[in-house]
């Protein structure tokens, strides 16, 4: 029990940081170009937590199967811990990714826009394929990839688009925040698993960087976003500077990246990196609001 509970947790701080942060910018920016429509904007929502949620499970199922949790450091997960099945967590990422294939349905059918079917498909896929399959591409280095364009530009950009029918350049400002937050959270993940990782032949980036590089990796994408949102309000209003309000999180949490911090003290910095994202999706969304 303690295991689920532990997953749960963990499940929880990197869900809805990264579900809910995107939808509010690209939301913030269709408002402030006079196009929000709060009933799409919470099927895109409802798609992206679906996504997250199935990612999560998915991961732990893959991982789990592989081994590569045998020598983990942080909260225990599922399968690894023997508190769930395989089959199960499986089945349960398979449930998921057909919940967000439907919430994502509806939302197609309400912009008229169909050509976004073989987007959503596309992201399915790569939420599996992260993990999953024989040649997983978290495994060989391009997890950040592919969460900067999928976490970050297209569930942003995306979530603009299917209220405007258009995506305003400042949209991909805000998408570049959420890319970099996003990444930073995984880059802060993997930091940690770095010597598990090695041990089980899991070459992530930050295996493949080493430690000192993957900290100054984590520094860069925190400048990107920081930049990313004072660019964001250059093309829509001053007021989404609210913002850097990610700061807050970002600041103490680049400290501990630059200190030196190590193994179960990467946890926190975890913590307050998806709370750095949140806070950025929060105050770009209720600055543009302001702004409008």
């Amino acid at each position: 029990m303690a295991s689920v509970a532990e997953w749960v947790e963990g499940a929880r701080l990197r869900t809805l940081p990264a579900a809910l942060s995107p939808v509010l910018a690209g939301t913030g920016v269709a408002a402030f170009a006079g196009g929000a429509d709060p009933l799409r904007a919470v099927l895109a929502l409802l798609v992206a937590l679906a996504l997250q949620v199935g990612v999560n499970y998915a991961n732990d199922y893959s991982d789990g199967v592989r081994g590569t949790d045998e020598h983990r450091v942080g909260p225990q997960r599922l399968v690894g811990s023997g508190a769930a099945q395989p089959r199960t967590v499986k089945l349960a990422a398979f449930g998921c990714f057909g919940l967000a294939a439907i919430f994502g349905l509806v939302l197609v059918g309400l912009s008229g826009q169909w050509w976004l079917l073989a987007v959503g498909l596309a992201s399915i896929l790569a939420a599996w394929f992260y993990t999953g399959g024989e040649r997983p591409y978290g495994y060989r280095g391009l997890g950040e990839v592919f969460v900067f364009v999928f976490f970050g530009l297209v569930a942003t950009a995306g979530t603009t688009y299917v209220q405007l029918a258009r995506v305003p350049w400042p949209t991909w400002a805000a998408a570049t925040v959420m890319g970099a937050l996003s990444c930073a959270v995984l880059v802060c993940n993997n930091l940690r698993d770095i010597p598990s990782d090695r041990l089980s032949g899991k070459r992530t980036l930050e295996t493949r960087l080493g430690d000192r590089y993957s900290r100054w990796f984590y520094v860069l994408l925190a400048v990107i976003a920081v930049a990313g949102v004072i660019v964001t309000a250059a093309g829509t209003t001053w007021w989404a500077l609210l913002g850097l309000s990610t700061l807050v999180f970002l600041v103490p949490a680049t400290r501990h990246i630059i200190t030196g911090g190590t193994g179960m003290a990467l946890v926190r910095t975890l913590k307050l990196t998806g709370f750095a994202e949140l806070a950025a999706g929060i105050g770009l969304f209720v600055g543009s609001l302001i702004g409008v």
